[in-house]
């Protein structure tokens, strides 16, 4: 596993607990839309963290990072980006990445396991591949989905890419699906048979997701997700 030490080339806030990172590194970089990168904190303590940008735009890394109160494992890696300025990372990792067999994919993402589904959407739509791609990201609030207008706008421009935000709990404005969000997938497929399905989210919800949509007919060699090297 090679590493590679990025500057620090931004940290912005996408939502008063997400932040937006973004690293350069000393050379473009080679890895697969769909795979994570490793932040390297100390010899015996990696953290893996998904690489939201796809992989023709290779010059940098971006990274969509959750810390909350008290998530002092990805609060530290930001604290060390932001006091030092440049962290060292591996890319290349996991197996979960795009796979282009010609079968219509469904990506579902939890909360910022939507950086995952992120590369491979754009991976996907830079591609002249015009299978279709759907992708559901389910989150608490509509203001969790915070990408949502420009997935929207890549939606209209993209005749073969369909966007289905999903909330948990709607405010009164809100006119699109709620509830769980694989339940809105299941509401729209009723056999998974000849579907490849990308999943990224809390475990709990990635072997959910697994159990429900492989009684739907659902091919184990057609879903992808890091959580089911885990579960």
């Amino acid at each position: 596993m090679s590493h590679i030490k990025c500057q620090v080339a931004s940290i912005t806030p996408l939502t008063d607990v997400v932040k937006k990172v973004v690293l350069t590194p000393p050379a473009p970089l080679d890895f697969q839309a769909g795979q994570y990168a490793m932040v390297v904190m100390c010899e015996k303590d990696m953290r893996p963290f998904s690489i939201a940008n796809a992989a023709y735009d290779n010059a940098r890394i971006e990274l969509h990072i959750g810390a909350e109160a008290g998530n002092a494992y990805a609060g530290e890696v930001l604290a060390r980006m932001e006091a030092e300025g440049e962290i060292t990372i591996s890319v290349n990792n996991g197996d979960a990445f795009l796979q282009s067999n010609g079968l219509p994919m469904v990506l579902i993402a939890g909360g910022t396991g939507f950086s995952y589904t992120y590369s491979i959407l754009q991976q996907h739509l830079h591609s002249n591949d015009t299978t279709p791609i759907t992708l559901y990201w389910g989150g608490k609030h509509a203001s969790d989905l915070y990408l949502s207008d420009a997935l929207e706008a890549l939606a209209s421009t993209h005749s073969h890419f369909t966007f289905v935000p999903v909330v948990e709990f709607a405010e009164d404005n809100w006119k699109g699906r709620t509830g769980w969000v694989h339940h809105a997938v299941m509401a729209d497929h009723a056999d998974f048979a000849n579907i490849q399905v990308y999943v990224a989210g809390r475990f709990e919800m990635a072997k959910t997701i697994r159990d429900d949509l492989t009684a739907r007919g659902l091919k184990l060699e057609n879903l992808f997700g890091d959580a089911f090297a885990f579960i």
